[in-house]
């Protein structure tokens, strides 16, 4: 009998979507995100089980209707992760503690879908709202005084398999 390989479950986020179909930055730290990005897209998205919420879909659909189709097809396969109301509220919970400014809901609503459905990663490029490491902590506080366990929330250049 062969035994099942468990994969760890990632949460693509709309910044990595949008760094994958975007043409290529003049800006250099944009662009070395965006080929980190493919880097990963292409060497180690296999190695999870990749999820999305309608959050992310509604976000990559706006805008152009060429770039969105693009955007779209990116997640082509990819499940979206079911709407459930304790996300509305862990989201809210995140906004009332002014863990997150007011003007950043979709972005709780990001970390609430990842929390709510126990995804082990939240991949993204968000540094302002949610990979930022003065509001990581407490993000961590929050979820720890909740019962919930803690995503690693992480940028795809964290999560490559090798140091080059």
């Amino acid at each position: 009998m062969v035994g099942l390989k468990y994969m760890d479950s990632v949460y693509i986020e709309t910044s990595v979507v949008s760094y994958l179909q975007q043409r290529t930055s003049s800006h250099l730290v944009t662009a070395a995100h965006q080929l980190l990005t493919q880097k990963w897209w292409d060497t180690e998205r296999f190695n999870y089980d990749l999820v999305v919420s309608q959050y992310v879909i509604d976000e990559i659909s706006a805008g152009d209707p060429d770039l969105a189709a693009e955007r779209i097809r990116f997640l082509d396969g990819i499940p979206i992760l079911s709407n459930a109301p304790e996300i509305i509220q862990i989201a809210e919970r995140i906004l009332s503690r002014a863990i997150l400014p007011a003007n950043a809901q979709v972005d709780a609503l990001h970390i609430a879908a990842v929390v709510h459905h126990r995804v082990n990663y939240l991949l993204t490029w968000n540094c302002r709202h949610i990979a930022n490491a003065r509001i990581l902590p407490r993000i961590h506080e929050f979820l720890m005084e909740a019962g919930i366990p803690i995503p690693i929330i992480c940028t795809p250049e964290e999560l490559l398999g090798d140091d080059s």
